[in-house]
Formats: structure tokens, C-alpha cells, sequence
């Protein structure tokens, strides 16, 4: 699982940026859309120069424009993006620093958040990880990706059909959405982690091999992974309330806190449901362990039955055994056969009382 380390950096320049992700093979593109009600426009592959163009070209300025970015590993791009909204080095620096946790940021009326967007890979070990990031001012809003994916086309679709009140809003409610849809994918991965879970309860019941804990710990290291990355999300959700109070900043419209006051509740209900998946393989992990102990005292109670049954044999065995000259038992016709007959009535009797107290 993917954790946050520190990097010493004492000999690195203050104005050095450095992306920390993994996807750096893939082209840098960026796509924009600028949009009101009554129409839209799509550039694909824009340049930084043309982005730039339809930002301050004033036939458009009351037009919200969305500039999506895929991939982070062109530092000098995504310092030319900044500079377009005049924003500080340290925020630059979270965009691309994508091992640190989710925040959400009001600084000279702009507004940052980052999220992370969790989705469960080919096996449960190694979950689908990636930083997504977004910058907002005016009537711009500019979405920061790793790498290229689906997350957004069902938004971009709504754009093009003019499905919704999306293109009647402005860019703080497509903010609302683009979030929205980050967050389901909590869900689809929660989702897919209660399947393995009902299972692994199913089987901690039926089969004591040690393999069964060890994925039990799996999917809790996993469901808290989840954890960590929703709770920084909540907390900056949660910071909007003060966002509300600033009669300063007015990038967000009173009636679309509603929208985000959503949201923040989305993810208290993905924190329940994972408490409550985390108690459930608690029960299950507790389960095998009262299992296992029960399994072994069955064992150790039948060997001990055995034992106490074989103590009075090795008794009689015992005095037999003797090499004392004058036993009278010794030199009789029939004792050999009288002493083993003996000891298969004390096994019968004693077999036969344990059973009657249920002892095994």
C-alpha cells in the first residue's frame, strides 16, 4: 500500500518542482471547454498560447471555461498554468507532490482542492491511486489529472447535450460535479471490497487455514487506507463552512453550498459504511480465533479423556510389572487373562461415564 515518506530536500532550491507520481510515459494534453447556456466550444489538445487566448478574450468573459489537464510530469506547463492564475509556489508544489493529502485552499481568490481518486485495481493489494487536482477563479476552472481517464466524461457528455442545469450554472457547480464523481468512486471501490469481504466472512467460518486471516488483515489494511484518504476530504468539505462566513471571497454562489453541504455528507456516509465494514471483519477475524481455540480444546479435551482413561491401565500394568518374587497373582492358571479382562472393563466404564457427562 502506497504511504506518504519523507524526502529530505535541504540542498533543493526553493523554486524547484518535482512530480512525484508514477505516470510519466504517457503525452501531457489538455483539453478546454468554454460554455454558458447558449452554446459550447470543445479544443482538444489545446496550447498553453490558445488557452490563454480564450482566457482573456473579453467576447467570453462571462463564459465558464474548463481546462482539464492529463498528466503532470511537464513541470514547466504546469508552472505556466500558474502563472496564468498568479498563484503561489506552494500550491504549484501540491499539484504536483501527489503523495500528500487531500486539502482545500482560499488564497487571493483562488480556490484549490485536491482529492484523491481511489478505484480497486487487478488484485485488492494494489489498489488504483491518483491524485486530482483543481484550481478555481473567476469564471475558469482548471482540473489537474496524473493520467488520462474516464472519470469525466459523463460531465463532459452534459455539456455537449445541454443535459442538466450544468451549462446554466457557473464554474463552481461543475466544481460540484467533478467532485461528485471523484467520490463514486469510492463508492465503486467500497463496494468492491464488501464482495471479498462477505465472502471472507463466509469462509472464516468453514475453513481454519492461516491464509484466511492474512486476507482478512488485507482488506482491513485496505478499507483503512481508504480511511485516511476520506477524512482529509471531509475535513476540507467541512472548510467550506468558513468559506461561506468570508464575505470576501464570493467565487462560490450561496445557493451552491447546498450542493457541497452534499457532498461533505457523501463522504460521513462512505466513513460509517467503512466502520461498519472494519466491525464486520472484526467479528470475522474474531470468529476464526474463537474457532481455532474451540478446535483445540475439542482436541485437547479428547486427549485428555484418552490419557485419564489410560492412567489406571498403567496402573495395573505398573504393579504387574514388579519383579517382586512372591506374587500370588504370578503363578495363577487363569491371571493373565483375569487382569486384562480387568482393564477392559475399567476402559469400558470409564468410556462409558464420560459420555454420560458429555466430555467428549
Amino acid at each position: 500500500m502506497k504511504r506518504v515518506k519523507y524526502k529530505k530536500s535541504t540542498n533543493v532550491q526553493p523554486n524547484y518542482f518535482e512530480y512525484t507520481g508514477i505516470y510519466k510515459s504517457d503525452p501531457v494534453e489538455m483539453q478546454l471547454f468554454v460554455y454558458d447556456d447558449d452554446g459550447y466550444e470543445e479544443y482538444k489538445k489545446v496550447s498553453i498560447e490558445r488557452v490563454e487566448k480564450e482566457i482573456n478574450d473579453p467576447l467570453q468573459a462571462e463564459d465558464v471555461k474548463w481546462l482539464n489537464v492529463h498528466g503532470l510530469h511537464d513541470i514547466e506547463l504546469v508552472k505556466k498554468i500558474g502563472a496564468l492564475l498568479n498563484i503561489d509556489n506552494f500550491i504549484i508544489s501540491d499539484i504536483l507532490n501527489v503523495v500528500r493529502r487531500p486539502k482545500m485552499e482560499e488564497l487571493n481568490d483562488v480556490l484549490f482542492f485536491s482529492i484523491k481518486s481511489i478505484l480497486p485495481g487487478a488484485d485488492f493489494e494494489h489498489p488504483r491511486i491518483e491524485q486530482i487536482s483543481f484550481l478555481m477563479k473567476d469564471k475558469l476552472l482548471i482540473s489537474f489529472q496524473e493520467k488520462k481517464s474516464e472519470f469525466f466524461s459523463h460531465i463532459r457528455e452534459r455539456i455537449k447535450t445541454h443535459s442538466g442545469i450544468v451549462r446554466k450554472k457557473k464554474n463552481d457547480y461543475l466544481l460540484y460535479l467533478l467532485l461528485e464523481a471523484v467520490i463514486e468512486n469510492f463508492y465503486i471501490t467500497i463496494e468492491e471490497y464488501e464482495d471479498c469481504i462477505e465472502g471472507l466472512v463466509t469462509e472464516s467460518k468453514t475453513n481454519d487455514k492461516p491464509d484466511v486471516l492474512v486476507r482478512i488483515e488485507k482488506n482491513r489494511d485496505n478499507l483503512n487506507f481508504l480511511k485516511k484518504a476520506i477524512l482529509p476530504l471531509r475535513d476540507a468539505l467541512f472548510n467550506l463552512k468558513s468559506i461561506h462566513e468570508d464575505d470576501d471571497y464570493d467565487g462560490i454562489e450561496m445557493a451552491n453550498y447546498t450542493f457541497f453541504a452534499r457532498l461533505h455528507q457523501k463522504t460521513m456516509e462512505l466513513l460509517e459504511q467503512i466502520e461498519y465494514d472494519m466491525n464486520i471483519l472484526d467479528s470475522a477475524s474474531n470468529f476464526y480465533f474463537s474457532s481455532q481455540s474451540h478446535r483445540m480444546n475439542e482436541i485437547m479435551k479428547v486427549l485428555t479423556a484418552v490419557s485419564v482413561i489410560f492412567m489406571p491401565l498403567t496402573f495395573v500394568v505398573g504393579v504387574y510389572g514388579m519383579n517382586f518374587k512372591y506374587m500370588p497373582e504370578l503363578d495363577y492358571k487363569y491371571g493373565y487373562f483375569i487382569v486384562v479382562a480387568i482393564m477392559v472393563l475399567i476402559t469400558i466404564g470409564m468410556v462409558y461415564y464420560f459420555k454420560g457427562k458429555k466430555w467428549f
